[in-house]
């Protein structure tokens, strides 16, 4: 029985405990994942509820505000998240938000922006080029105050991603684990709740989704190494969303539903060019983008030293 309670007490998410078999350490990890995942979205949820019927609606007779209301409550209810898996993290993890990878070096951020920009941008005209994407102009009547606010959404909700993925699981792992299988859990953990939105692809489509999903994952990961911080993971996560969705007006992650955007563009067909339903995030050119992307990274961070495998 005392080895059973000592078990539990190893992989329990509720206590900062290190001292066991590295394999053990791994599952508990994973643990903690989805406990922090789960537990947050459905806290999330609970407040987000509250929030409405205090405003006078009854979600659960389908009482809600218009969607694009209701679209900007979604994504701004992300930094709901992040503030429990922060609390999760100083209570019982006990460490401080540096060693998350907020640490004061925040003009990382600017330079994932840039970076997202960069990628989404070379990857929807290559596409352009093929003819499996077509430019159609500039909307004549654009909502600027909305794609603004669904900018700070999306500075939410790349940056509760990122927390969970290269703040929490990464930042325990690599002290106990080597960085490529700190690397590699982080990614899988990563790509595993993305699948949910893949549903009525074709094979090639969902190939290439989950390919891209561990290539842009694994440069999320290159940055926080390299900057030892979040912030360029979290600037390039939020800005390439931004970009596609809001300026670009492309699917996203398989959300087809078009709120406001700058330009007209539109998918020629469901292919591998274009990633189909799923939008470039599922295409071949952008894998062949984020493979060119990495490689580059990796050349750059050995000149400079190598990829540096802390938090300050």
């Amino acid at each position: 029985m005392s080895k059973i309670k000592q078990f539990v007490k190893n992989i329990s998410p509720f206590n900062s405990r290190t001292d066991m078999p590295v394999m053990l350490y791994i599952i508990k990890v994973i643990i903690i994942f989805w406990v922090v995942k789960l537990g947050s979205e459905l806290i999330g949820e609970g407040v987000v509820i509250g929030a409405l019927f205090a405003c006078g609606k009854n979600p659960l007779q389908g009482e809600m505000f218009s969607p694009g209301i209701m679209t900007l409550i979604m994504y701004y209810g992300y930094a709901i998240l992040i503030g429990i898996m922060i609390l999760y993290w100083k209570l019982f993890q006990k460490k401080t938000i540096a060693e998350l990878g907020f640490t004061k070096k925040v003009g990382g951020y600017l330079v994932g922006g840039i970076i997202g920009t960069f990628l989404s941008v070379i990857s929807v005209i290559l596409i352009v080029f093929t003819g499996a994407i077509t430019y159609n102009g500039v909307f004549s009547r654009i909502d600027y105050t909305f794609i603004l606010l669904m900018l700070g959404g999306f500075i939410c909700q790349g940056a509760m991603e990122e927390v969970l993925c290269r703040g929490i699981v990464l930042q325990l792992l690599k002290d106990r684990t080597s960085v490529p299988v700190a690397v590699g859990i982080s990614t899988a953990l990563f790509t595993i709740p993305h699948l949910t939105s893949m549903t009525g692809v074709s094979v090639g489509i969902l190939i290439f989704a989950i390919i891209n999903l561990i290539l842009i994952s694994l440069v999320f990961s290159f940055l926080t190494l390299h900057f030892r911080n979040i912030w360029a993971a979290c600037g390039l996560h939020s800005i390439w969303n931004f970009i596609l969705y809001n300026i670009l007006g492309l699917n996203l992650s398989g959300n087809d539903e078009k709120m406001a955007a700058v330009f007209d563009m539109r998918s020629v067909g469901s292919n591998v060019l274009n990633g189909g339903i799923y939008g470039i995030e599922a295409s071949v050119i952008t894998a062949f983008v984020l493979t060119v992307a990495l490689v580059i990274m990796y050349v750059i961070m050995k000149r400079k030293g190598g990829v540096k495998d802390g938090i300050q």
